[in-house]
């Protein structure tokens, strides 16, 4: 084989190769072990570095051991469809492109596998690549960890605050207790402010993340949950 066709075979058969295998023990890997740390909890570091007052406050907490209203939450918050999906609500990313079509602000349609998929694996951005990485590590979890174990990071990893990672430091840090005991409007409060967690504070709502919050709450009795909830 030539120089120039052993470049090629690195280049686009053995490289590919390696960083997809590298790629799927690494989320096999995490099926299991705690997910402690993640490129969003780095970048928020950096971007805070020179502000003495910010804090990381996270620590991790089996899916047993969160408010089934916290679960409930975020799904109704979220991602409504999230135990049926494969990762992908097609139906919401039509409505937000046919929107984006017709002159409103672009809004997005992530579900829950998603986001935990870009919070895990990939540093913030809004290149082509990175929405491309994003479905291929959402198809990944799907897959090898299953609808709990993605919920289960999801609330471990998920941005509820400056500096505030999932639901046991959100319930620590927001209302001084533990994630277990969360009620449902605590955790509607919490899933209110999820889309924009540096400037909405569950403890000290604003009117908005008020009447967000009930809404919540409201739409939680007309979703089916799953049984593991």
């Amino acid at each position: 084989m030539t120089k120039k066709g052993k470049l090629l075979r690195l280049l686009f058969i053995k490289i590919p190769l390696f960083l997809v295998l590298f790629s799927v023990l690494w989320v096999v890997a995490l099926k299991w072990m705690p997910v402690r740390v993640t490129p969003l909890m780095l970048s928020r570091s950096i971007e805070y570095r020179k502000d003495h007052s910010f804090k990381t406050h996270k620590k991790w907490t089996r899916l047993e051991d969160i408010s089934t209203e916290m679960v409930k939450a975020v799904i109704a918050s979220e991602d409504n469809l999230f135990d049926t999906h494969k990762g992908f609500d097609w139906k919401e990313i039509r409505i937000a492109i046919d929107e984006y079509k017709s002159g409103k602000r672009l809004r997005g349609a992530s579900t829950i596998s998603q986001q935990t998929a870009r919070n895990v694996f990939l540093f913030p951005s809004n290149s082509a690549v990175r929405k491309a990485l994003e479905a291929y590590f959402t198809l990944l979890i799907e897959w090898i960890w299953g609808k709990e174990r993605i919920m289960e990071v999801y609330l471990n990893v998920a941005e509820m605050g400056p500096g505030i990672y999932g639901a046991q430091a959100a319930a620590r840090e927001l209302f001084g207790k533990q994630a277990a005991e969360l009620t449902r409007r605590e955790s509607c409060l919490i899933a209110a402010c999820l889309p924009s967690p540096l400037t909405r504070n569950a403890a000290k709502p604003s009117a908005y993340v008020q009447k967000r919050a009930s809404q919540i709450s409201s739409l939680e009795g007309k979703l089916k949950f799953p049984d593991w909830i």
